[in-house]
């Protein structure tokens, strides 16, 4: 996030704290409550507008901007140094993942036949790597964005594609929520440049739906992945059928 998002984000947090709907402060500043949600929404804001809302909210300026210097910013990826650390020890790439999908110690401990002591001794080192911050008693919070993905051609795609891709599409796809396409079309370049948008809107909205189902029960969840890759390519047999030019 930028300064002025990361202001906007902590005003944010401290109106919903409040109890301050859009609705409510739109009337107490005079303004339309659609208007409230552009002027958040476009994530830039005069130090004019949010002394405003702060002296309306009841909410303290300096509040506001300490807060947003305490803040971290937030990682959309690691570093091809961070992700060879990673791949260079398998259990420390499965920590990280467990990582990402929030689980526990404990929950990582009772899966896997890693021990309590070790699991530690991955999460100080994800620390160190800056993926997360661990907190006392063992927690921790991620450091990174809802928006996070390894690098498009690093250390942990060449891993993924090395160990995971032929396993990964040896199974069946045939079970519940499951599925398997294989959908060839002949686009102009900016008709696959919005094609990529849409898989990246698809990831985003399968991390909505991971951050959702957090509230319910472990039991009630299980790991999925999801695979999507979008390129120019032709099947190497079909290659070697086509008329010489």
């Amino acid at each position: 996030m930028s300064s002025p998002e990361l202001v906007l984000h902590v005003l944010r947090s401290q109106l919903r704290a409040a109890g301050i709907t859009y609705k409510a402060l739109a009337e107490r500043i005079g303004m339309s409550e659609s208007s409230v949600k552009r002027m958040f929404a476009q994530k830039d804001m005069a130090l004019s507008r949010l002394a405003q809302i702060c002296k309306a909210a009841g909410i303290g300026m300096d509040e506001v901007l300490r807060g947003a210097a305490e803040v971290r910013p937030e990682l959309d990826r690691l570093t091809a140094q961070q992700e060879k650390a990673l791949v260079a020890n398998p259990r420390l790439l499965l920590m990280a993942i467990c990582c990402l999908g929030h689980w526990s110690l404990e929950q990582v401990t009772e899966t896997y036949t890693l021990s309590e002591a070790e699991c530690i001794g991955l999460l100080a080192e994800l620390d160190r790597l800056g993926l997360i911050e661990l907190k006392p008693y063992n927690r921790y919070s991620l450091r990174v964005s809802n928006a996070f993905h390894w690098q498009p051609d690093g250390p942990v795609q060449h891993y993924f594609r090395q160990h995971v891709v032929q396993d990964y599409f040896g199974g069946r796809f045939d079970g519940p929520g499951e599925t398997l396409m294989v959908v060839p079309a002949r686009l102009t370049a900016a008709s696959a440049h919005e094609a990529a948008q849409k898989v990246q809107q698809l990831a985003a909205e399968l991390g909505r739906l991971h951050q959702n189902d957090r509230r319910q029960a472990p039991e009630a969840r299980d790991g999925v992945t999801l695979i999507v890759g979008l390129r120019s390519w032709e099947f190497a047999a079909f290659t070697a059928l086509r008329r010489a030019r």
